[in-house]
């Protein structure tokens, strides 16, 4: 079945549901990019970032930090090492509300795949409705086996073609969907894990320094 005529047997319904794979198709590109280079770059920048920084080269650290800027875990470190002299407790409090500003950057177009996932089946559900009328309002009990039989024919298919469209694109976008839930998940205990790491690192580099420039009794 060509195109053409899987959108003539699907009916009305079928145009919505182009939309939404449409729409779902750019926004699971989007995401795959995003999470693509997320991956690949991140672990290794927070790890040598943590390196320098365990070595006391906060410039070099800073430096590595604003050059991975696009990355939401060089956010979130440089938020906190940015700041001028802060104690541990201002510290901490940086990394978590930057981590927490960070949160709709990687949940970003997670409703609207939701919405999609759930109105589409609900479309193939509506096309099934409509094509169940077109079917019983071609039924003539007079004329069976007749000129009518045509209509019937139509209109069943309209039911079938529009739910399995609906199904379709319900699953395709959940799989992704899921995916990407998954993902986020993961990035979320990643920046808890780096995030507490640097904290202590910062916590012992504040401490030896208080004790450095103590007044002597």
């Amino acid at each position: 079945m060509g195109i053409q005529n899987l959108f003539t047997a699907g009916g009305v319904v079928m145009w919505p549901l182009l939309g939404f794979s449409v729409l779902a198709v750019g926004l699971i590109i989007e995401r795959v990019v995003f999470w693509v280079r997320i991956n690949k770059r991140q672990s290794r920048v927070v790890r040598d970032v943590l390196n320098l920084y365990r070595l006391d080269n906060v410039v070099g650290a800073m430096d590595k930090l604003q050059k991975n800027a696009d990355l939401p875990l060089a956010r979130i470190f440089l938020a906190a090492l940015e700041l001028e002299g802060p104690n541990p407790e201002e510290f901490r409090l940086a990394l978590e509300s930057e981590a927490q500003a960070e949160i709709p950057v990687l949940k970003r177009f997670q409703n609207l795949l939701e919405t999609i996932i759930g109105l589409a089946p609900l479309l193939g559900l509506l096309g099934t409705v409509l094509g169940l009328i077109a079917s019983f309002a071609s039924l003539n009990l007079g004329d069976v086996g007749g000129t009518k039989t045509v209509g019937v024919t139509a209109g069943i298919s309209e039911a079938l073609v529009s739910t399995a469209s609906g199904l379709i694109v319900a699953i395709f976008t959940l799989l992704f969907a899921n995916t990407f839930r998954g993902l986020y998940q993961r990035q979320i205990a990643l920046i808890q894990e780096y995030g507490g790491q640097l904290e202590l690192l910062y916590r012992r580099r504040y401490e030896r320094g208080e004790k450095t420039y103590a007044p002597t009794r």
